[in-house]
């Protein structure tokens, strides 16, 4: 058993509250099943904090990806800044099932604390999240069986709320891209997320170092002696 801390983020609320939630053991389908037993710590933190260390601004949100979706590009669209994270006309549905897999690159590298999240609250709602650092080659016929970095049970119902899920950071240094995968729901056909939020810290890309080669051999030319001519002649007798 091993404690996971969520924080809860009421949109309207300037009271701080303490709420807790457990999870029992629950199998899963899609041909493997595991138990986790959690406890939920929620803290509510000012809004502040997530403003101050957001990485929106770091996403490459041109070359996001995400596979599954029911309409094109709707997974950018959830990559949202902070004072979005309440607008439910943006929002991404998966299609064919209820599986979503999402690539988020950045432009520099990036220190990742926290992953928040805000959905429509029922079966729609993700169940499991599993987060993956710098593997771009991930799909559907690869991601169930590839250990995660890190890997959540999410909350179904936040009272309209957004839940923060931190990360364990020691694991999620150096990440040029982040690559996130929701594999279950609680029941419905289709997974829906209204807002992803991502906390950190960031830095530029470092630059390859330019290495000149000096020539160490010395070049005849650049040591003529005057009067001296290019080509040596020999007297045969």
């Amino acid at each position: 058993m091993h404690a996971q801390n969520i924080s809860l983020k009421p949109y309207n609320s300037h009271s701080p509250s303490t709420m807790s939630h457990h999870c029992h053991d629950e199998a899963h389908g899609h041909g493997h099943g595991h138990g986790h037993d959690h406890d939920h710590d929620h803290d509510e933190l000012p809004d502040s904090d997530l403003v101050h260390e957001s990485l929106y601004q770091k996403i490459d949100h041109d070359n996001v990806t995400c596979l599954n979706e029911s309409e094109s590009n709707a997974g950018k669209s959830v990559l949202k800044p902070w004072h979005e994270k309440m607008d439910d006309t943006k929002f991404v549905e998966s299609d064919a099932d209820e599986q979503l897999i999402m690539r988020i690159p950045f432009t520099g590298m990036v220190k990742l604390k926290s992953i928040t999240l805000r959905s429509d609250p029922g079966e729609t709602a993700p169940r499991k999240l599993k987060a993956f650092v710098n593997r771009d080659d991930l799909d559907f016929d690869n991601a169930e069986s590839t250990p995660a970095t890190q890997e959540w049970d999410l909350v179904e119902d936040t009272n309209g709320q957004v839940a923060e899920y931190s990360t364990r950071v020691a694991k999620f240094t150096s990440i040029r891209s982040l690559t996130l995968f929701f594999s279950h729901n609680f029941g419905g056909e289709t997974t829906k997320i209204n807002f992803i939020g991502l906390k950190g810290e960031f830095s530029e890309f470092k630059r390859d170092p330019i290495i000149t080669v000096y020539e160490l051999q010395a070049n005849p030319a650049d040591h003529k002696v005057p009067g001296t001519k290019d080509s040596l002649q020999y007297e045969i007798d």
